[in-house]
């Protein structure tokens, strides 16, 4: 998934928290509903400013927006964490631990 489907997904996972629907959203920044739906679903960036007046009307900051590493395929995850392990192995029982705890 690339940056652009992530903050989409991202900024929808924020609005729906915030409890209003696109058209609401649109409204109170006034833009048309169509640039929050090409944004949410990855076909154009948020403008500066858009990106500005959605931050404020959802209540959040930058970083909020931009915190969607979660959000990476299954299959990118994998490669990070295998990366993780290779990087420190010292760790591997701890993190075998973790998995066992969190699936029991």
């Amino acid at each position: 998934m690339n940056k652009k489907e992530l903050l989409g997904k991202r900024i929808r996972e924020l609005r729906k928290r915030k409890g209003i629907n696109q058209e609401k959203l649109a409204e109170l920044i006034n833009v048309d509903p169509t640039t929050i739906s090409n944004i949410e679903n990855g076909k154009n960036y948020p403008s500066l400013i858009n990106l500005e007046n959605l931050l404020e009307v959802l209540g959040c900051s930058f970083i909020d927006a931009f915190d969607f590493e979660h959000k990476n395929s299954n299959k990118d995850l994998l490669v990070q964490i295998n990366t993780k392990l290779k990087n420190n192995p010292d760790r591997i029982e701890d993190f075998y631990k973790i998995v066992t705890a969190l699936t029991k």
